[in-house]
C-alpha cells in the first residue's frame, strides 16, 4: 500500500457491525493502516450475518478488507491500560458505541487526548451525541425510516419499503470516511506543535437525511411532501423501469428535451416530441401516465437486444437492471477491472468491488480479506513492547 493517498495514516477501528467500520475500510482502500480491534470472544454481529459459508460470514470478509486484526477487552483495567498505550501510535480512533459508553469505561475524550493530543475520534451513532434520542440504539433500517428515505421507496399505493441491503450503514460509512479525511487535512495543515485532535459527531440518521437535499425546502415551499412512486421519478420525465418482451427489466432516462426527441425517434414516434403535452419536462410530468404507458407498451413489443440496439443508436441513456450475475459478466466493468479478487485463506478468492475513486499514476492495490479475531495480536502487541510471555498470560485471562 505504498504511495497511496492515505499512506502513513494509522486508524484504530474499535467499532462493530458495519457503518463505522466501513468508514475505516474506505480509508484502508486509500492506503491507511487500519487495525481492527475486537473483544477476545469475536462476537461482533457482522460475523454472524448471512450468508455464512464454511462457518465464516462473507460480509465480515469483505466489509473489513484491508485491515489487521487484534483482540483486546478494554473494559478490564489491564485492557484499558494497554489500549491507552496503543492509542498513542494512531491518528484516528473509530467507535460506534452508544453515547457515553467509552466514558463509562474510563476512555473519555479528555483521557484519550491526554495520551494522544493529535488523536481524531470518529463517533458514529444512530442519532448523534446530543438530543433526547442520543442513547437509543439504531440500525440501518431505523436510520432509513427516520430520515424520510424509506418513505420514498415503494409503490404509490403500497407501504414504505426497505431495500435488501443496509444502505443506511454504508452511506453513513462514506460520510465517516469523508469526515476522517477532512479532519486529517485540517489537522495536518498546521505545524506539528499546533496540531490537535477533534471529536467527530456523525449521526447516521442525519447522514441519510443529507442525501435528500432539496426535499425539506420542497415541502416548506409547496406544502406537499414527496411520496412513493414506484420506480417512476416525479421530478423529471420520462424516467422509469420497463419490462421487455423477453422478460428483462430496463431503466430509461430521457429527461432533457433533446434526449426525449431521440427516444421518440428510437420508438419510431418522432412527432411525439413536438406535441404540446410532451414539449418540455413540466408538460411531460403533467401527462406522465400517458407517456409512461406508451413507453411501456413499446418495450413490451421488443426484446432487450432490439431495444438496446436502437437506444444505443439514438444515444438514449438506458441500462438493463443488473443482477450480480450481470455485473460479473459485464464487459465494461471487466475492462475497468471494477471487480477485484480478495484472497482469503479460508474461503479462497472472493470477488469484491474495486477501490473507488481511482487516482492517476497509482496502481490498483488488492487488499486482504477481513482478519480473524486477534490475527495480528503478536505483531501489534509485540511492537507495543509486550513480551510473548505477557501476551500468553493476558490471553489466558481473556484480556486479549
Amino acid at each position: 500500500m505504498q504511495n497511496q493517498p492515505l499512506t502513513g495514516v494509522r486508524i484504530l477501528d474499535m467499532a462493530t457491525v458495519l457503518a463505522a467500520p466501513f468508514s475505516a475500510t474506505l480509508c484502508a482502500d486509500m492506503g491507511a493502516e487500519v487495525v481492527k480491534l475486537e473483544l477476545p470472544d469475536g462476537n461482533d454481529t457482522l460475523r454472524t450475518l448471512a450468508p455464512v459459508h464454511k462457518g465464516k460470514a462473507v460480509f465480515w470478509k469483505t466489509a473489513n478488507r484491508g485491515k489487521k486484526g487484534i483482540s483486546l477487552d478494554v473494559r478490564q483495567p489491564e485492557g484499558r491500560a494497554i489500549f491507552l498505550d496503543l492509542i498513542k501510535g494512531f491518528d484516528v480512533l473509530v467507535e460506534n458505541f452508544r453515547t457515553g459508553t467509552l466514558d463509562r469505561w474510563g476512555l473519555d475524550i479528555e483521557t484519550l487526548h491526554a495520551r494522544n493530543p493529535r488523536l481524531i475520534v470518529l463517533r458514529v451513532t444512530g442519532y448523534g451525541q446530543t438530543g433526547p434520542l442520543a442513547r437509543k440504539p439504531g440500525f440501518a433500517r431505523i436510520f432509513e425510516a427516520m430520515s424520510g428515505f424509506a418513505h420514498l421507496i415503494g409503490e404509490a399505493d403500497g407501504p414504505p419499503q426497505h431495500m435488501n441491503f443496509p444502505l443506511g450503514d454504508v452511506v453513513t460509512g462514506v460520510f465517516g470516511a469523508f469526515a476522517i479525511a477532512t479532519a486529517l487535512a485540517e489537522r495536518n495543515a498546521k505545524p506539528v506543535d499546533e496540531q490537535y485532535g477533534v471529536e467527530i459527531d456523525l449521526s447516521a440518521t442525519e447522514a441519510m437525511l443529507r442525501l435528500l437535499d432539496p426535499l425539506l425546502a420542497e415541502y416548506a415551499l409547496t406544502g406537499v411532501a414527496r411520496n412513493r412512486a414506484g420506480s417512476r421519478a416525479t421530478y423529471t420525465a420520462p424516467s422509469n423501469v420497463y419490462k421487455t418482451s423477453d422478460g428483462a427489466w430496463i431503466t430509461v432516462v430521457s429527461s432533457g428535451n433533446n434526449i426525449f426527441k431521440r427516444l421518440c425517434t428510437a420508438m419510431e414516434m418522432p412527432d411525439l416530441a413536438s406535441e404540446p403535452r410532451f414539449s418540455d419536462n413540466l408538460q411531460r410530468m403533467a401527462h406522465l401516465d400517458e407517456l409512461d404507458d406508451m413507453i411501456a407498451q413499446w418495450c413490451e413489443r421488443h426484446s432487450l437486444e432490439q431495444i438496446s440496439a436502437v437506444l444505443d443508436k439514438e444515444d438514449v441513456p438506458f441500462t438493463k437492471v443488473y443482477s450480480m450475475e450481470d455485473i460479473m459478466q459485464d464487459s465494461h466493468l471487466q475492462a475497468r477491472e471494477a471487480i477485484i479478487e480478495l484472497t482469503d485463506d479460508e474461503l479462497g478468492k472472493l470477488p469484491a468491488p474495486a477501490t473507488v475513486p481511482r487516482f492517476s499514476h497509482r496502481p490498483q492495490v488488492i487488499p486482504s480479506s477481513g482478519p480473524e479475531t486477534g490475527q495480528h495480536n503478536a505483531e501489534i502487541f509485540t511492537a507495543l513492547g509486550l513480551t510473548r510471555e505477557t501476551q500468553s498470560a493476558l490471553k489466558a485471562r481473556g484480556i486479549i
